[in-house]
């Protein structure tokens, strides 16, 4: 099985990918956990340019495409032969972060935009993404909290963000057998609480 976590800035799913794979690994099974962009030493190259401060003047098309060739890597590298080991892989965002910022944050093409996403990951798609949703001030004022995690993208104007949140709900309204929306302004608990009920329904651990 191929989960995916995906949310706006600040809506806490990174921190909670590792406790998620460690209870399912505790029911038995091999589970892999990994991130984008990023989860190899190209796409962690990758990244740091994606993330640099310093890089405001990158265009959209550019930001676009490093992000496919960071998944690319990821998915070729890790992700599809751990699956094809029997594991269940865990990813902190995938595919649907481009249709959400890229596509709607951004205004790109969508079209072309799923068929880059495409290219990129092979067609490979999550059986299950959960969508930690937040109010996205409430996800920024998190993320100022701590400026060592403040990147590029964090930095766009509120509007921007507002619709990448606005996407990420259409995209779930989209394909609602594979997206479920955990709310994330709960605290830590209940959110830990929603994931593991969630999955465990997935993997029929009831």
């Amino acid at each position: 099985m191929f989960i995916t976590l995906e949310g706006p800035e600040g809506s806490g799913k990174t921190s909670k990918i590792t406790p998620l794979g460690e209870f399912i690994r505790q029911r038995g099974y091999k589970v892999l956990t990994t991130r984008e962009p990023g989860g190899t030493a190209i796409g962690d190259q990758v990244r740091a340019v994606l993330c640099d401060l310093a890089h405001t003047n990158m265009a959209p098309r550019a930001e676009t495409l490093l992000f496919q060739a960071a998944r690319a890597q990821l998915v070729e590298q890790v992700i599809r032969p751990a699956l094809a080991a029997g594991e269940i892989v865990i990813c902190d965002r995938y595919a649907d972060s481009t249709l959400a910022y890229q596509g709607y944050g951004q205004g790109g093409d969508l079209v072309q935009i799923r068929d880059l996403v495409n290219y990129a990951t092979g067609g490979l798609k999550p059986d299950l993404t959960l969508l930690f949703d937040l109010d996205v001030e409430e996800g920024l004022r998190r993320k100022q909290n701590n400026p060592v995690e403040w990147n590029r993208l964090d930095a766009y104007a509120l509007a921007y963000h507002q619709r990448v949140r606005q996407g990420y709900l259409e995209l779930a309204r989209q394909e609602p057998a594979r997206w479920v929306i955990v709310d994330a302004g709960q605290s830590p608990a209940a959110v830990q609480a929603d994931l593991v009920r969630i999955v465990s329904d997935r993997l029929e651990l009831n």
